[in-house]
């Protein structure tokens, strides 16, 4: 497993929270039916996997984290919704702690871009994915996102977030790689698609840039460029005043651009 850039941080968390699995998973939605076993693999505070078990109720659904800590949030949301059918449990997807053929579905939301070896993870992924089933994983693409106004430090953001991404083992272009990644791994019938977050309206602006505000300065990613002789304590503040000023501009517009792969076994 590379390093994972992002840590859990509130401001990371903040994000994840918000995933769904309508807004994060809606290729995967017309492959769901009651009774289907599901494995979401880096789950992290479990809202898209609390979606899917109510989706295949009354199947089951396991979330898997490398982080114990994330697994506490994830419990408490499916208990506050009172989703029954799912369970949770620490897991390495480069590693799955699984038997052959025990999934209908194995399904992981921005995991692959962070894993040091993605295709050894699609493998695995399949392995334990049972024949006939389904192997779904969508990545962002870091080099694609775009925005406007076109903020230069906004361009500083994104080479400092590729390095330090990379440094740590990661690949922050995986949405373009998935495809490749998957066909390499075996699969030989994937359907590949693009989806996108667009956050534009002033609430929007402000979660989005609040968020990346913080995450440069707070989180173990701010701890890792400085580490790593990326960055320095100023030039954080410098890219966090930067999101700032996108955040607060009333025609700020950005565009998230994700790569989908639906892999059949």
């Amino acid at each position: 497993m590379a390093t994972y850039t992002h840590g859990h941080h509130e401001s990371v968390l903040r994000s994840h929270r918000w995933r769904t699995a309508e807004n994060s998973a809606a290729y995967l939605l017309g492959e769901l039916r009651p009774g289907l076993r599901v494995l979401d693999v880096g789950c992290g505070p479990g809202t898209i996997t609390a979606d899917l078990a109510a989706r295949v109720a009354p199947g089951r659904v396991t979330g898997v984290d490398t982080a114990p800590g994330v697994l506490a949030d994830a419990r408490a949301e499916a208990a506050a919704r009172g989703v029954a059918n799912v369970e949770f449990a620490v897991g390495d997807v480069e590693r799955l702690d699984f038997p052959d053929d025990s999934f209908d579905v194995v399904h992981a939301h921005q995991v692959l871009q962070h894993v040091a070896e993605p295709v050894r993870a699609l493998r695995e992924m399949r392995r334990v994915c049972r024949p006939g089933g389904v192997v779904a994983a969508r990545d962002s693409d870091y080099a694609a996102m775009t925005w406007y106004p076109q903020l230069s430090v906004l361009s500083d953001w994104l080479a400092l977030y590729q390095r330090v991404a990379r440094a740590g083992g990661g690949e922050p272009d995986a949405g373009r790689r998935l495809l490749a990644w998957a066909r390499e791994a075996g699969f030989a019938e994937v359907t590949a698609g693009a989806s996108v977050w667009c956050f534009s309206g002033a609430q929007e602006r402000a979660w989005w840039s609040g968020l990346w505000a913080d995450r440069t300065t707070a989180s173990s990613y701010a701890g890792l460029a400085v580490a790593g002789g990326h960055a320095t304590a100023g030039s954080l503040e410098r890219i966090a005043a930067g999101w700032r000023e996108w955040g607060a501009a009333p025609d700020g517009w950005f565009s998230v651009l994700h790569g989908e792969v639906l892999c059949r076994v």
